[in-house]
């Protein structure tokens, strides 16, 4: 695989990753909007292990486009 096909892959698991925490977020308001702190709690903290992942491929995407 070249560096290029590498880096597009990496790019994208980053994007899927940014976009799963966005949709975490979103869920999180939508729950604070209702009352419903617990679910806020819990799609809180699947949003911040999502940007957490997202990082990470973004660093390494990143990275290896710089290269």
């Amino acid at each position: 695989m070249s560096i290029s096909n590498q880096a597009s892959g990496l790019h994208q698991q980053a994007a899927s990753d940014h976009e799963a925490a966005a949709k975490h977020h979103l869920s999180a308001s939508e729950s604070h909007n209702k009352n419903n702190v617990s679910e806020a709690k819990e799609s809180a903290k699947k949003a911040m292990e999502a940007c957490n992942a997202a990082q990470k491929k973004t660093e390494t995407a990143c990275s290896t486009t710089a290269k």
